[in-house]
Parts: structure tokens; C-alpha cells; sequence
């Protein structure tokens, strides 16, 4: 019923055996002793004033590295806590869930962080590419030097079909 697994009770019900009842009373006596039990855990923005405050009262003596462990099992986000221990600490004031507008320039930073995200990676690679290319290069000019030394060149101009057979493998011997 909870992340990260987040099933419904109907469905805890259906695999377990335990009837639904049974687990709504479960459920309805966590909320109660404090323990936070989202009523809809795949989006802890709906939660209610309840759940989140349990949520900081459980991690407020928690270190950051605790934190972001307690985060991992619950489906959370550390900056989500952060938000709703300073809506706490403004008092009377409650966090009013996101608008309509709110949540989409929300998901379009999302959109826009998966987007540079992915711009990133391909960057990345170009870049890796770009380094395989170089060295490549390198390791060519360096069989270009080491061949000097062989009638490969004649005139200054190298010329790869005048390698007699030999002097190749005299080559391929030098750059092993």
C-alpha cells in the first residue's frame, strides 16, 4: 500500500487474503499513531496535511544521507520534505496543492531536464567519438613515423603499396 510498491488495498487484498476492512483499519490506525500512509502514493503533492507532516516529523532527526535512504523506500524526494517542513514552520499557513498552471510549467521542467538530460548524453558520446577519432589519429602517425625507418618512403613520399613483405612484417614487429 506503500511506495515504492504502492498497490491499492484491493489489490493487498486479493494477494494476501487479509480483507479489505481488515486492511483500511490497519491503514486508518498508522494515520493515527503518526506513521504516514498516503492516500495516493503515486503523487505525495495530493497527500494530505496529515501524511506530510508525519513524513517531517520522522525525518527531522534524521541525517542527510538517512534522509535520502528514507526517501528511496517511501518514493520521495528530499526536496519535497524540505518544501513541506518550511510550509510547516510558516504555521497557520498550508501549503495549497499545485494549480492547474503550476503543474504544467512543473512538468514542463521536467520535460526540459529530461531534454538536456539527453542532450548530455549525446554530447558525451560525441565527445568520446571525437577522443577515439583523435587517438586513433595519434597511433597512425605514430606507424607513419615508425615506418620512416623502412624503404617505405622513397623520394619523402610514403608509399604503402612498395611495402615489400618482409619490411611489413618488420613493421608490424616494431609496433607490437
Amino acid at each position: 500500500m506503500m511506495p515504492p510498491n504502492a498497490m491499492s488495498v484491493a489489490q493487498v487484498s486479493r494477494d494476501t487474503g487479509v480483507s479489505d476492512v481488515t486492511l483500511y483499519n490497519w491503514r486508518n490506525k498508522f494515520r493515527h499513531e503518526g506513521k504516514s500512509v498516503p492516500a495516493d502514493p503515486s503523487n505525495p503533492e495530493n497527500w494530505s496535511g496529515d501524511n506530510k507532516l508525519a513524513v517531517v516529523i520522522e525525518t527531522a532527526a534524521l541525517n542527510e544521507e538517512e534522509r535520502a535512504e528514507y526517501c528511496r523506500q517511501k518514493g520521495l524526494y528530499v526536496e519535497q520534505i524540505v518544501r513541506w517542513r518550511e510550509a510547516a514552520a510558516a504555521g497557520a499557513e498550508t501549503q495549497r496543492p499545485l494549480s492547474a498552471t503550476e503543474r504544467r510549467e512543473l512538468q514542463q521542467e521536467r520535460k526540459k531536464s529530461r531534454k538536456l538530460a539527453k542532450e548530455l548524453r549525446r554530447k558525451d558520446k560525441a565527445l568520446a567519438d571525437s577522443h577515439a577519432a583523435v587517438t586513433k589519429a595519434r597511433q597512425a602517425s605514430t606507424v607513419a613515423e615508425k615506418a620512416k625507418g623502412l624503404s617505405v618512403y622513397r623520394d619523402g613520399i610514403f608509399h604503402p603499396t612498395f611495402i615489400p613483405l618482409l619490411e611489413f612484417s618488420a613493421l608490424l614487429a616494431r609496433l607490437s
